[in-house]
């Protein structure tokens, strides 16, 4: 059986667009800054590449995974977004990234909201969740920017992890 095609999906101000092997450099750099302590980083040009092409494997084993963030159609990369999934993560995880210089524009709310907007009408999932370290406090706004609820009983990859649920049947109906 084929798989879909990965998707390309415009926002006003964004396309979120499959990921290449020359997004690899600068993804690279995000994970070996301390800008990445929120996801367990900073990481070797190793972990980073097993977490890149786990990225892109996403797609083909669950039919979702990472968009890299662009300004527009031929704009600069400015960071991802994505549904995670596998053995590391208990449920559908949405998560989001931008690179040094590209926050507090709404960029990560935009690419969130275009991304959960995509679920429910292509995955027809019930909910997604974002697990967000504590201390990560802009993660958090963004999260409730896009009405995601606290879910203290959900089960957690981190135990000192929140956990966001984003209720797709809303979306989709």
């Amino acid at each position: 059986m084929s798989q879909p095609p990965v998707p390309t999906l415009q926002t006003q101000r964004l396309t979120l667009r499959p990921m290449t092997e020359a997004d690899f450099p600068a993804y690279a750099a995000f994970l070996a800054s301390p800008r990445s302590r929120w996801m367990g980083g900073p990481l070797t040009t190793r972990e980073a590449w097993g977490m890149f092409c786990h990225d892109i494997a996403c797609w083909p084993l669950f039919g979702h995974g990472a968009l890299m963030i662009a300004l527009s159609a031929n704009g600069p990369c400015i960071g991802q977004v994505g549904i995670n999934a596998g053995p590391l993560f208990p449920e559908k995880e949405l998560g989001w990234l931008l690179y040094d210089g590209h926050e507090g524009q709404g960029y990560a709310t935009e690419a969130a909201r275009a991304m959960l907007d995509w679920a429910a009408r292509t995955l027809r999932l019930s909910s997604l969740v974002s697990y967000v370290d504590p201390g990560n406090a802009a993660s958090i706004a963004v999260a409730e920017r896009l009405g995601a609820v606290r879910d203290a009983r959900a089960e957690r990859p981190d135990p000192e992890d929140l956990v966001y649920r984003h209720a797709l049947s809303a979306l989709s109906g």
